[in-house]
């Protein structure tokens, strides 16, 4: 019930504003969010990556309307990997990008896809020229097809895209035996998208359960998994998975979100993970912290907590 309410609370323009307005917001959401401009996060991955951790930036924003938007925010990826390899970040993929579909025009009532499809191939193109690489995210179940075939399409030129694969949904299995091929990157969430049941499984035990399902899919492929939970049990599985089928830590990844465990991020990396740190940035951060209250509701009372601490 309450995921639910946090779902549909990420979509009211009425709780955008209230908590937008609120004084201490901004405070709190600096723990999870790298800042408005792309300087400010270049700054963040540098001091990440100091600590032995990799880095994926995301430009928060979605549901572009414009075709000027979809060019806009290709404009600000180009140049946030320009600044990225500036600071020497791209090498040995120590930070690359994620970038959502309906940001660069997936949503256009016009050309949507085709839309998307030029401006992630540009991104791709400046992220092969700095030598890193290009995640496509992957939204709400409507637009699970579409994103798939533009991965698809846009690895025939660029053969190390990743994409997202999100374990609430009752396809992800299939997609992800579809996906585990030579060389394909595939990152696993559980997903913070609301979707009918018809669709994706409700409750958490369901959840996870395909989580582990798709992660043994991954980890036996022939791909790269790069494993997004924050779960101490998925990672336990994750590391038993690796053992079973040999992997070594080279050839995995783990994935969490920026100010959330940052303690047992360093302690995968001083492990000898490779431990990679999802860091958004940007000023339209309402709709992407209130999922990621809704993918995990305990992170509410940890939210609660800061904004209390700050008064």
């Amino acid at each position: 019930m309450l995921r639910r309410m946090l779902l549909a609370a990420s979509e009211s323009d009425r709780a955008r504003k209230l908590l937008v307005s609120a004084p201490l917001a901004r405070g709190v959401v600096a723990r999870y969010v790298a800042g408005d401009k792309a300087d400010e996060a270049v700054a963040v991955a540098d001091r990440l990556s100091a600590s032995g951790l990799l880095v994926s930036l995301d430009h928060l924003g979605e549901d572009t309307s414009e075709p000027r938007q979809a060019t806009e925010v290709g404009d600000e990826y180009v140049a946030l990997i320009g600044l990225l390899q500036a600071a020497g970040l791209t090498g040995d993929g120590r930070a690359e990008v994620s970038v959502k579909p309906t940001a660069v025009g997936l949503g256009l009532a016009e050309h949507g896809e085709k839309t998307a499809t030029e401006t992630i191939a540009r991104i791709c193109a400046a992220a092969r020229g700095a030598g890193t690489t290009v995640t496509v995210d992957m939204e709400e179940h409507g637009h699970v097809d579409a994103t798939l075939r533009i991965v698809c399409t846009l690895r025939d030129d660029y053969a190390d895209l990743g994409c997202v694969i999100q374990s609430q949904l009752r396809r992800s299995a299939d997609d992800c035996a579809d996906l585990a091929t030579p060389g394909s990157r595939v990152r696993l969430c559980k997903g913070a998208y609301s979707a009918p049941a018809d669709v994706a499984f409700a409750t958490r035990a369901e959840v996870d359960r395909s989580y582990a399902r798709c992660m043994r899919i991954l980890m036996r492929g022939s791909g790269y998994p790069m494993l997004a939970t924050h779960d101490p049990r998925l990672i336990e599985i994750a590391a038993a998975q690796a053992h079973l089928t040999g992997r070594g830590p080279g050839e995995y990844e783990y994935q969490m979100l920026y100010g959330i465990r940052p303690a047992e991020q360093q302690r995968l990396a001083d492990a000898g993970a490779r431990m990679r740190v999802y860091v958004p940035y940007g000023s339209d951060w309402y709709a992407y912290l209130v999922r990621r209250l809704a993918e995990r509701p305990a992170n509410l009372a940890f939210f609660a907590r800061s904004l209390a601490t700050r008064s």
